[in-house]
């Protein structure tokens, strides 16, 4: 990954969302990922969404891609974490000035 600049795919989902869009990434392209668990904050967790109350607890999948596999993981993580559906989760993309200790 020295000569190109390699890109994070991070996405939060609802906790035990995580491993079907992680095998959708690795079935993208993508060579592994990284999940932890966290704990949401914010308006949606006072008043619910659509009336039902919105659980906190979340899962976090951060995916480092190479440039040619970029878009197909993150198409492939929106797709199957329903990205566009109203309180599923979101995904952002980082772009990579530098890394260490993945295969080229």
């Amino acid at each position: 990954m020295s000569e190109e600049k390699p890109s994070l795919i991070t996405c939060v989902v609802q906790r035990g969302e995580a491993d079907k869009v992680v095998d959708a990434a690795l079935d993208a392209g993508a060579e592994g990922a990284t999940i932890y668990f966290g704990r949401g904050r914010g308006v949606r967790e006072r008043m619910g969404f659509l009336g039902r109350f919105v659980k906190p607890e979340k899962e976090v999948i951060l995916i480092i891609t190479r440039q040619d596999q970029t878009d197909a993981v993150f198409e492939a993580v929106q797709q199957t974490a329903r990205l566009t559906e109203q309180g599923t989760g979101f995904a952002f993309l980082h772009k990579i000035d530098r890394a260490i200790g993945f295969l080229p």
